[in-house]
């Protein structure tokens, strides 16, 4: 049975104030289940995943089943929505008038950014403005990973987050890659970002790199894994509940059998113990199609095995 509340419309792009309460389950002594189901957001059923949730984790924890179990009849659990409705709606306000430091993604499509993303969103420090991705514009593909741009597009849709690419041509000389990004990332600054995220894990070159660079623009890194034990890391991003493909392996470090295959325990137990089991040294790179971030599952299917650069890839082409 489900009861919604008149839905008052927010302005295009706030997604917050649009609240709908499903009740399942009533029986005439208790409400067995009662959960809030943000629109916009994704959700299992009546259980919320998105944003909302992590910034409300307290008020979703004050459920009737908790607070409001003897509950007599559809009037009393009627009253107690819409009571608890306001109190949701006063926090939403006081969500869209707090000012964060506003920020960016470094988004490689694969699962540390999407580990990286999720940190950030669980702080509720920061606000996301983008994620932003290299694309090598000779083949529309995510750089390195060797991803489709029209599946990139899909994650950001299902991620809920505008899309920024960095079109780079190939081969890419590194003074063309430093150039093109520094323009955006002064044009972001001058929008009001002052942040940058990284899933960077433990290289210190990489790190060193990447704080001189926007020091000279005068923004500020963000690494939300760093130094994190990337055995336990690897588990937590399944326990998660990220799904994702291993897209591109380097021979050299790793067996080419394992492209195509899915980043899971299976996946952990079998790689060899000189690997590390998040790719962090080049091993392997991935794709990220479902998870705590996403409204919805992205349908992919594994197609041709390609060898390119010294690096074996897997053709990612998009489900039906």
């Amino acid at each position: 049975m489900m009861y919604s509340l008149p839905e008052k419309p927010a302005p295009e792009g706030d997604r917050t104030v649009w609240l709908v309460w499903a009740v399942s389950t009533l029986e005439p002594q208790f409400v067995q289940n009662l959960s809030l189901v943000t629109m916009g957001f994704p959700h299992d059923g009546h259980c919320i995943r998105g944003r909302f949730a992590r910034t409300h984790a307290p008020f979703k924890e004050f459920t009737a089943r908790e607070q409001y179990s003897p509950a007599r009849s559809v009037g009393a659990v009627r009253a107690y929505i819409s009571s608890f409705h306001d109190i949701l709606q006063d926090t939403a306000m006081v969500e869209r008038t707090r000012t964060r430091p506003k920020a960016l993604v470094s988004w490689s499509s694969g699962k540390d950014s999407a580990m990286a993303l999720h940190r950030i969103l669980d702080s509720n420090e920061f606000e996301i403005i983008a994620i932003l991705t290299t694309v090598s514009d000779t083949f529309q593909r995510v750089s390195m990973h060797g991803v489709r741009e029209e599946l990139l597009v899909e994650q950001a849709n299902s991620i809920g987050l505008a899309l920024e690419r960095v079109r780079i041509p190939y081969p890419c000389p590194n003074e063309i890659y430093e150039l093109k990004m520094s323009n955006l990332l002064q044009d972001y600054k001058s929008r009001g970002v002052s942040h940058v995220v990284f899933g960077d894990l433990f290289l210190e070159d990489i790190r060193k790199y990447r704080e001189d660079k926007l020091r000279q623009i005068g923004l500020t890194p963000i690494f939300p894994l760093w130094n994190k034990n990337t055995t336990e890391l690897a588990r937590s991003i399944i326990r998660a509940g990220f799904k994702a493909i291993i897209t591109c392996v380097d021979p050299k470090k790793l067996d080419p059998k394992f492209a195509g295959r899915h980043f899971d325990d299976m996946f952990l137990s079998e790689i060899p113990a000189n690997v590390d089991p998040c790719g962090e040294n080049g091993e392997f790179h991935t794709f990220v199609f479902d998870g705590p971030i996403f409204r919805n599952r992205i349908d992919v299917n594994v197609g041709e095995r390609v060898v390119r650069d010294g690096f074996q890839f897997v053709d990612l082409l998009p489900g039906k």
